[in-house]
């Protein structure tokens, strides 16, 4: 289907004015026949920003999961008149689950953009209300796993991960038995090659200085400790159904190859693109359509040096624990993941050395005993309640 004959689709953007956020906004700009804006939600933050998104889409209906529903009202008009916008009353909801009901609302595809398992009830809603889910929070099918997989239909959810993006793109090339392993690729964070000891004096500035791209406070940090990675094989496990023994991850410091996909007969197809995060959004918002100009393509007549290098599991001992704790299933990953973003704000409170995150998160993973039974939503709040109550019990003592 050419981008001509592609029909057009309604877009809700959960997490609005995050990264994910506005780079979709962009995409649906520059592509007005191909995508609308039907829905925005954001944690509340940012109003003016969701107030100029909203007018500039003529957006008709808007959650913010705090703030005060007249202030952003009266926001929302002062934004529309500037921009010379008459007669725009969009339904404005506030308060906790006001992502929930945007992600019902019934439009073409779901973007969910929001950081962190909070976004495990708008991604089962966008699946119960039939749309597409253009899935960037990796945090909701990593904690909900099999809730999450049983609310889907086949095809339902789009990656929008770079790396599970690059998966996807590149499993168009064979069958599902022609696939022997797949690769994900790490930049390895600003920390490549720092032995273990030296880990130690790194300081939360150091952390955040990420070699390729700008994310928000705990996304960065995972991405230093390799957390993010370790989440990103049980992404990889759950979304295309691949033991977690033949899932790899390699270190690709220039990021231009997104990840691979191994075939049976030796053949290696990757995807590879700019270190942005354009391609699989459109993608996301589009698929299986490609949309015309997403990005820019690599420059091929310019000189450069790609290399790889093996994962120094010693050092960064993030991806090896996410492994048993994907293996482990039930409410392990939510232990993990709800574990780690305490300990992501204990040591950028000053009080945790950066090697301590994940040794922290290890003892709370040992310490945590799953409820037999088949996974509800309800298992998994509770698993997430108690290792952050456990996390904050190990770090009172440290």
């Amino acid at each position: 289907m050419t981008a001509s004959t592609a029909a057009r689709r309604s877009v809700a953007i959960l997490g609005s004015t995050g990264s994910i956020g506005t780079q979709a906004i962009d995409i649906i700009t520059r592509n007005p026949d191909r995508f609308g804006v039907a829905a925005l939600s954001a944690g509340g933050g940012q109003p003016r920003l969701i107030a100029q998104q909203a007018v500039q889409s003529r957006v008709p209906l808007i959650g913010l999961a705090s703030g005060d529903p007249a202030e952003f009202t009266a926001l929302l008009q002062d934004e529309a008149r500037a921009a010379g916008v008459s007669s725009y009353t969009p339904e404005v909801l506030v308060g906790d689950d006001a992502s929930e009901q945007v992600a019902r609302c019934g439009a073409d595809v779901v973007l969910n953009g929001i950081t962190g398992s909070i976004g495990l009830r708008p991604t089962l809603a966008a699946l119960a209300a039939g749309s597409t889910l253009a899935l960037a929070n990796k945090e909701s099918l990593i904690v909900g796993g099999p809730v999450v997989k049983r609310a889907a239909a086949p095809g339902q959810i789009v990656p929008v991960d770079s790396e599970h993006s690059a998966i996807a793109q590149s499993l168009r090339a064979g069958t599902d038995r022609e696939v022997r392993r797949l690769v994900i690729t790490a930049s390895g964070g600003p920390f490549r090659g720092v032995p273990f000891d030296e880990l130690k004096k790194v300081t939360p500035e150091q952390a955040l200085a990420h070699p390729n791209f700008a994310m928000g406070k705990v996304i960065t940090t995972n991405s230093a400790t390799l957390v993010n990675k370790g989440l990103e094989v049980i992404e990889a496990h759950l979304l295309f159904d691949v033991p977690f023994e033949r899932i790899d991850v390699v270190v690709h410091p220039q990021q231009f190859i997104h990840s691979m996909v191994e075939f049976v007969d030796g053949a290696v197809v990757a995807q590879i693109g700019l270190p942005t995060m354009l391609v699989p959004i459109s993608l996301g918002l589009g698929w299986p359509d490609r949309v015309p100009d997403a990005e820019t393509p690599i420059d091929w007549t310019k000189a450069s040096d790609w290399r790889f290098e093996p994962l120094d599991d010693a050092a960064f001992p993030a991806v090896q624990l996410a492994r048993q704790v994907g293996m482990a299933g039930a409410t392990y990953p939510a232990v993990y993941n709800a574990a780690n973003e305490e300990c992501v704000a204990a040591f950028h409170g000053g009080l945790l050395n950066f090697p301590d995150i994940v040794g922290t998160v290890q003892r709370v993973v040992d310490d945590h005993v799953a409820s037999p039974g088949e996974l509800t939503v309800d298992d998994v709040l509770a698993a997430e309640t108690w290792a952050r109550a456990r996390a904050q019990e190990l770090l009172a003592r440290s």
